[in-house]
């Protein structure tokens, strides 16, 4: 998951103990483990380290305590918020251009759209559900129902919700569970007015107004939603701008859009108080301002779930809930690792998933294979945004000598059929040595676009590469070649002036 989905930190300190060869483990006793690897979480962090171990022939088991499987990113977030998003973003093409306004929704249609949403969203993840439990069930790992907490470095007690328990013993432990949002005591919530963003999920109707405090990750894309889907959106974020460590270029499109919705922001403002009032939330900011709406999201981070693990008695350490690990993922106790929300920052599904398969690499000595140096970020607002590497913030602090390339989507053909007119393409180039330093993009398919500036930067590619590919006609991905050509033109420029 994903910004503020991580608001914790990510310990990634060289702890001081030596690294564990589990393959030699046994309890004191002499005992056999029940099995190699125990799994503690079903999320897409601990899906992966469970996939990882049964490819090595380990006899692995989840422990998951929720009745279906999946976590967060199944059940409560990632997927359930995007499936919701398609909805919308069909809803939102109707004051668009190109062709595709031939078959967009009119405004009347919008409101029934919700149901529509909701029904597809539960059908997506039903058929994901499916599709990770036969793949689970096929690798051999076990599944064990209930809540998992720490005996000591080797042994989980499992409870069950009949009141019944189980010792179960492992070479390796690794804790996936994740995180949830942050749900300050002051904060009212009531999962019908005052909604955090699992329960905002589960409204069975589109309230005439909605008040969004956040201005992050999650803020923004419910945001989106709701404001596609004709809902009124009011925003109250302390920052300055909306999504503050990004691009300036691409929250100004963000922006830009959000305000084409009827979104009105109340930016630098703090709440001071949130309350019901003639049965509707009342907000009070502590700049003495008060707003009105019939319902509240508050998103403003998410925390761990890790206060029932009982981490002292394996000696695992954490700060505030969030797990110490090194870089091989591994936690104060020798043989325990931590992957995915849980460890902080970045708290996206992509990064926990190849958390999971590292630790599950690293603790059974398997060859590994380093993670690559630049990860993408997306961030499914409408329009989509998504990024890669350095901004131009980064480059000056680097003392960097750089140029800036941009392509609009409406300079390219498909950009016109689409009806896509503020999409923007924006490279970072180190005008030295040409190298490709950061990609940024907003508009349509940014999440799927941004994979190709990836790529050219962890091969250490340069801006020339961009250049010399053939790109299919008409395609978005014709922008690289016209932010890249326009680069080169600036560092050309610049040597003439030199």
């Amino acid at each position: 998951m994903s910004a503020d989905k991580g608001h914790g930190y990510c310990f990634r300190k060289d702890l001081s103990h030596n690294f564990f060869n589990p393959k030699h483990a046994q309890q004191p006793s002499g005992k056999t483990m029940d099995y190699d690897v125990l799994i503690i979480g079903s999320g897409p962090a601990g899906q992966h380290a469970a996939w990882q171990a049964a490819r090595m022939g380990k006899r692995a088991a989840i422990v998951e305590r929720k009745p279906k499987i999946g976590g967060a990113g199944l059940q409560t977030g990632t997927i359930p918020s995007k499936a919701m998003r398609e909805a919308a973003y069909v809803a939102s093409r109707a004051g668009s251009e190109g062709m595709r306004l031939l078959s967009a929704p009119d405004s009347r249609q919008r409101h029934g759209l919700l149901a529509e949403a909701v029904r597809r969203k539960n059908q997506v993840i039903a058929q994901q559900e499916s599709v990770i439990l036969q793949r689970l069930l096929n690798s051999g790992v076990a599944l064990i129902p209930g809540e998992a907490s720490l005996l000591d470095p080797h042994t989980v007690q499992v409870s069950g919700r009949a009141g019944e328990q189980q010792n179960l013993s492992a070479d390796v432990i690794v804790l996936a569970t994740g995180s949830r949002p942050r749900r300050p005591a002051k904060i009212p919530f009531d999962k019908k007015q005052i909604l955090d963003s699992t329960s905002i999920l589960h409204l069975n109707h589109l309230p005439e107004s909605l008040l969004v405090v956040g201005g992050g990750v999650i803020a923004c894309e419910f945001i989106s939603i709701f404001a596609a889907l004709g809902v009124h959106v009011s925003v109250v974020d302390s920052h300055a701008q909306l999504l503050a460590y990004l691009s300036e270029d691409l929250v100004s499109v963000l922006t830009h859009s959000f305000r084409n919705l009827g979104v009105t922001l109340h930016m630098s403002e703090r709440v001071r108080e949130i309350r019901h009032e003639s049965g509707r939330p009342l907000i009070m900011l502590e700049s003495g301002a008060q707003l009105s709406a019939d319902a509240v999201l508050y998103a403003q981070g998410r925390q761990p779930n890790s206060e029932r693990l009982e981490l002292e008695r394996a000696g695992v350490i954490s700060q505030n809930g969030w797990i110490e690990v090194n870089n091989h993922f591994q936690t104060s106790a020798q043989n325990i690792y931590a992957v995915g929300d849980l460890i902080g920052r970045p708290a996206l599904a992509s990064t926990g998933m190849e958390q999971g398969r590292a630790a599950v690499l690293h603790a059974f000595g398997g060859e590994t294979q380093a993670t690559a140096e630049n990860l993408p970020m997306a961030i499914y607002t409408i329009p989509e945004i998504s990024c890669v590497g350095m901004t131009e913030r980064d480059v000056q602090q680097a003392n960097l000598t750089y140029v800036i390339g941009r392509a609009y989507f409406r300079d390219s053909a498909r950009g016109q059929i689409i009806g896509d007119a503020h999409g923007l393409l924006k490279l970072v180039v180190n005008a030295t040595n040409e190298k490709l330093l950061g990609v940024h993009i907003v508009g349509e398919q940014a999440s799927e676009l941004i994979h190709i500036g990836q790529l050219v930067m962890n091969l250490n590619g340069s801006v020339r590469d961009l250049v010399s590919n053939v790109f299919n006609y008409p395609t978005l991905a014709e922008c690289y070649k016209l932010a890249a050509l326009d680069c080169l033109h600036q560092i050309k420029l610049a040597g003439r002036t030199k």
